[in-house]
């Protein structure tokens, strides 16, 4: 990642349900292809960015997403309305990871590392 920047970020589902406000640094942006993530998506990988909790707000018309528990301690958050995975939050975790392409400014976002096995998923 070069260039991370502090502005505020903005994104959300594909029919405008579920927004999102993040500020701070983009972190650890990364594809996985765990089995969750590739059955999620449709694709073999899935980009996923954290922002710290603190500084994430829900801002949509839809507020917080559905939530889908994937894991005994990991969460995926997706509208209801049309389907998009949005986020995923780890119990315990000071951080959201949201989907890539959720963002409505991928600028700074390019991946440095990927996730495979199901034990090493992030998202």
């Amino acid at each position: 990642m070069t260039g991370p920047t502090t502005a505020v970020r903005t994104g959300g589902c594909q029919c405008g349900n579920i927004r999102y406000e993040a500020s701070g640094v983009p972190d650890d942006p990364h594809l996985c292809s765990c089995e969750h993530c590739t059955l999620m998506s449709g694709s073999p990988a899935m980009l996923w960015v954290g922002f710290e909790l603190e500084k994430f707000t829900w801002s949509g018309p839809g507020g917080e997403p559905a939530w889908y528990a994937t894991w005994p301690t990991l969460r995926r958050g997706f509208c209801p309305r049309c389907g998009t995975p949005v986020c995923s939050v780890a119990e315990d975790s000071p951080m959201i990871m949201v989907t890539g392409f959720s963002l409505t400014d991928q600028s700074d976002v390019n991946p440095v590392g990927t996730a495979s096995a199901a034990s090493r998923c992030r998202g």
